[in-house]
């Protein structure tokens, strides 16, 4: 027998307000059923009768009511619609969104474990668990793969709060449903590398071998000059004469039928600066040298720098790009679905360039390959205020420009962009609106709050409210991958699917002593190697 718990008040287009009987909630609060126990508090669901359908609302806010003793005055937003069973009374057949609004004096109901069950029920699209669904104890939170990835999605939440083990447990469950999927993910503090070292491909800046002619000519003048105003136009034109000619020189440019500098084509770095020294060589004295003996040098100085060797090798002047190609974003994926590109390892002044190449190499890929057979590729971005920053924190630059281009139109193309941050306010304006899945953890930061609320669609809005309350590991998600909004308990990862990301207990170890020396010398040594 079901107990109705209040009555509508007041509708409106996307929610409503309801009065609640305080005491029987009260009655509630001791029922076995975890959902019924939880009746009437913010964040909690009720349910209401609209002829042959329950319409599902989730509990915004609460006051009392000012003239009436023992009623509460909540605040409901609609999620969506199911039909009604007849014999029980539960919902069945859940969707999103309201076709059928009640009218003033419906009366409000508790919805059950088994309402909710129904409503978080797979409904036969690919999903993958991830956690329990609060306030219940058994009932499974899911996510739906092609929906979530089809429109990006955004992981968010405050540094301690099990961000980068969430991150890690999300693809782990997608590794296991798509072990030929392919997933690279930009890794900038060398954390997740032990949590994909069973079933990820590692790379780092020993064995990345990523070829410096895969720049197009924007990402070269990102290295290569270091001129500012006027100067810096001088610079690239010279820069863009002589590039062009260094590509011409590879037998590959002879089958294509007019070259451009952007076009990925060998070339030796040797045979880009005698280019630079013969045109220095045509001017007449009166024009300046400056600007090519600029070039000449910061090139020259790249090359001898061995932190540069990952990327400035005299051994990457070879045709590998299908080779680099194929380990990078695993075509074949041999088992190893995901590739972590660790960059903690790349001089910190051509990290963004790196990530620039990286992610544009997705993006071109997917362009010229439009008449294959698909290969869809997810892109995940860790840390990615670093990368795609908002005006109000850096300027444009090159990384920025294609992360924001696979945001926009990524999806057309089969490039799913995961962006995971601590701080949203830092993003770029608009990124975050482009991703159609929002998980997030607790927030602690005021604008950061803001920022996600602006961005996530109107029937979340009473979640959100508690997204300061949340415990670590907890999140709430809302979005194309789930059905209706819904707050998740995320499943523990068991220790070595984990990031090496664990915050360090100063009480135990600041107890240890003795090595010092031992410690001091090999830091030392990896330091003034740099790491090699």
């Amino acid at each position: 027998m079901l107990t109705a718990i209040g009555a509508v008040i007041e509708i409106a287009g996307s929610g409503s307000q309801v009065s609640l009987d305080a005491q029987i909630l009260g009655e509630l609060m001791g029922h076995s059923d975890p959902s019924i126990a939880m009746a009437g508090q913010v964040g909690s669901q009720i349910k209401i009768r609209v002829a042959n359908t329950w319409l599902l609302a989730s509990i915004r806010t609460q006051r009392l009511h000012p003239r009436e003793a023992g009623i509460i005055v909540a605040q409901v937003d609609f999620l969506g619609e199911g039909d009604e069973e007849r014999l029980t009374g539960k919902i069945y057949n859940f969707r999103r969104g309201v076709t059928r609004y009640p009218v003033p004096g419906s009366e409000v109901y508790a919805v059950s474990s088994a309402d909710m069950k129904q409503v978080y029920a797979a409904d036969g699209r690919a999903n993958v668990e991830i956690g329990t669904v609060f306030p219940t104890k058994d009932i499974r939170g899911s996510l739906y793969i092609d929906a979530m990835l089809g429109k990006h999605f955004a992981l968010l939440g405050s540094t301690g709060t099990g961000k980068s083990t969430s991150a890690a447990l999300i693809l782990h469950k997608i590794c296991d449903m798509a072990p030929e999927g392919h997933i690279v993910m930009i890794d900038p503090h060398g954390e997740y590398s032990a949590a994909f070292k069973n079933n990820g491909a590692l790379y780092d800046v020993n064995n990345l071998a990523m070829p410096y002619w895969l720049m197009n000519f924007e990402e070269h003048c990102e290295v290569f000059v270091t001129s500012n105003g006027d100067e810096r136009q001088v610079d690239c034109d010279i820069l863009a004469r002589c590039l062009l000619q260094a590509r011409g020189k590879n037998r590959i440019a002879e089958t294509i039928g007019k070259l451009t500098v952007d076009a990925p084509i060998p070339y030796l770095l040797s045979d880009l600066t005698n280019i630079i020294q013969n045109e220095m060589g045509k001017l007449d004295k009166a024009t300046s040298s400056a600007p090519f003996m600029r070039l000449r040098g910061k090139i020259e100085e790249m090359k001898a720098d061995p932190r540069y060797n990952f990327m400035f090798s005299g051994m990457l002047v070879g045709d590998t790009m299908a080779e680099f190609l194929s380990k990078i974003f695993r075509l074949p994926s041999a088992g190893k679905p995901i590739s972590i590109i660790d960059v903690s390892g790349v001089p910190s002044d051509i990290t963004s360039t790196v990530v620039a190449v990286l992610s544009r190499m997705v993006f071109d890929f997917a362009i010229w390959s439009r008449n294959e057979p698909q290969r869809p590729i997810l892109l995940v971005c860790e840390e990615a205020h670093r990368y795609i920053p908002s005006d109000r924190v850096a300027g444009r630059s090159t990384v920025r420009t294609i992360l924001e281009r696979i945001a926009k139109e990524g999806r057309k193309y089969g490039v799913s962009l995961g962006l995971i941050t601590q701080r949203p306010s830092d993003l770029a304006e608009g990124v975050l609106s482009q991703c159609g899945t929002i998980i997030s953890m607790r927030l602690n930061n005021d604008r950061d709050q803001a920022y996600v609320r602006a961005a996530m669609p109107e029937g979340a809005r009473g979640f959100l409210d508690s997204i300061p309350a949340l415990r670590n590991r907890e999140c709430i998600i809302c979005g194309e991958g789930v059905s209706i909004p819904i707050r998740v308990a995320l499943d523990t990862l068991e220790e070595d699917k984990r990031p090496a990301s664990e915050d360090p207990l100063f009480s135990q170890l600041w107890q240890e002593t003795g090595g010092e020396e031992q410690i001091l010398e090999r830091v030392v040594r990896r330091w003034r190697s740099q790491g090699r």
